[in-house]
């Protein structure tokens, strides 16, 4: 099972999911992935989803508010990650991009041994169920210029300037 329970943040509302391991799903709720989210990850890890309450929850939003606070830059939380082979490296990957530093798409494709795969790499980024836990935020352009974030350009923007003040 696959609880579900809405965040706010300064950014605005975002959804967040758990199951008995932990933390599933972190989207903004007016981005119009959670629904795609909530069915890949419904028949990623068999399971059906319920709004409810989690014991990973309370530690989730504690973090969050750190983090948006500019007290928290590594998250302690279980992730359960649902998705290809491919798309776990990316996401892992993803995770050892330093707080307030930004890659490329290029860069990660070659950090994970795919040195031609700068769109799948995208791809992979895009399908990231867990906003700011798996920072897809810090991926950019070849060119340093911010692109695609499922939350929002202004979102990817605000959160990066966060992490680069604090």
């Amino acid at each position: 099972m696959i609880v579900t329970c809405q965040l706010d943040t300064p950014l605005g509302p975002m959804l967040a999911g758990a199951t008995v391991q932990g933390v599933c799903l972190l989207e903004f709720v007016d981005s119009g992935r959670v629904e795609p989210q909530l069915r890949r990850l419904a028949g990623g890890l068999g399971a059906a989803s319920a709004p409810g309450e989690s014991p990973f929850f309370s530690a989730l939003r504690a973090q969050l508010d750190e983090y948006f606070s500019g007290l928290r830059r590594h998250f302690s939380l279980p992730l359960v990650l649902a998705g290809t082979p491919f798309q776990l490296r990316v996401w892992v990957a993803l995770q050892s991009i330093p707080y307030g530093e930004t890659r490329t798409y290029r860069a990660l494709a070659a950090q994970i041994g795919s040195p031609d795969a700068a769109r799948a790499v995208g791809s992979a980024n895009g399908a990231n169920p867990l906003a700011i836990l798996v920072p897809c935020h810090r991926l950019t352009g070849a060119d340093g210029k911010l692109t695609g974030y499922g939350g929002g350009l202004w979102r990817k923007r605000r959160l990066l300037e966060l992490e680069r003040s604090g």
